[in-house]
């Protein structure tokens, strides 16, 4: 029996007209299906009810997959794949497996021969590199940064210098409530020259996308970035 298409949502960085976010095809293609794997109910609920759904709310079929799922539970999610259902894996916000608990079923579905389909969508990463101006041919993405300020200033030590040994921009994310502390790590531990990229709340009305060297940031007047998703990018 074939199996059935694993799709993978992209979902909004935040508030905003949909419409702007995912095309036609994408927001269709997503309605006409009944089962879905998210990492919050709640917050998939919320913006599959903004869709054209072929069927109400209510009866959809969610399933969590989130960063405390144990791996042999995967196999249950999968099942239904491999009885012909097609089924969505929604990420809480941008792409699902990038930056997000998504990735080892997808994994599982490539060994069990399961269709793997990627739809068009926001990527906070891919966005804030490309109006970075920062290298776009070679580039790395290393999710989180120590929270501990000595490991932290370590690491950062450690990616300015890969960046300029081999022009590579590198790109980091930090929760919400602790941008400053890293923009302060970053200002204090950076070489003048390297260049630092802040864009936060990307695609919403006060998107941030700045670009500047190190020296520059020291002078401080630095933007609002309290709560606020922000990614970062340095090139040393």
């Amino acid at each position: 029996m074939a199996t059935g298409t694993l799709y993978l949502i992209p979902t909004p960085l935040g508030a905003g007209e949909l419409n702007w976010i995912l095309p036609t095809g994408v927001q269709q293609q997503i309605s006409r299906l009944q089962r879905f794997i998210v990492e919050h109910p709640k917050t998939a609920r919320h913006f599959l009810k903004q869709l054209n759904l072929q069927q109400t709310i209510q009866t959809l079929q969610l399933e969590v997959l989130d960063k405390h799922t144990p791996a042999t539970e995967l196999e249950t999610l999968l099942a239904p794949l491999l009885a012909g259902e097609d089924v969505g894996l929604l990420s809480e916000a941008g792409c699902p497996a990038v930056a997000d608990p998504g990735s080892p079923l997808v994994r599982l579905a490539h060994r069990k021969h399961v269709r793997v389909v990627p739809l068009v969508g926001p990527s906070a990463i891919l966005l804030a590199l490309m109006a970075s101006g920062l290298n776009g041919q070679q580039f790395c993405f290393h999710g989180y940064l120590p929270i501990d300020p000595a490991a932290c200033a370590k690491k950062i030590a450690e990616l300015e210098k890969a960046s300029i040994a081999a022009n590579t921009t590198q790109i980091f994310i930090e929760t919400p409530y602790r941008n400053r502390k890293l923009l302060q790590a970053l200002v204090e531990q950076c070489h003048a020259t390297t260049d630092l990229t802040i864009a936060c709340n990307l695609t919403q009305l006060d998107e941030l996308i700045l670009t500047q060297a190190i020296s520059i940031w020291r002078q401080g007047n630095w933007p609002d970035l309290h709560k606020k998703p922000t990614v970062f990018l340095l090139h040393g």
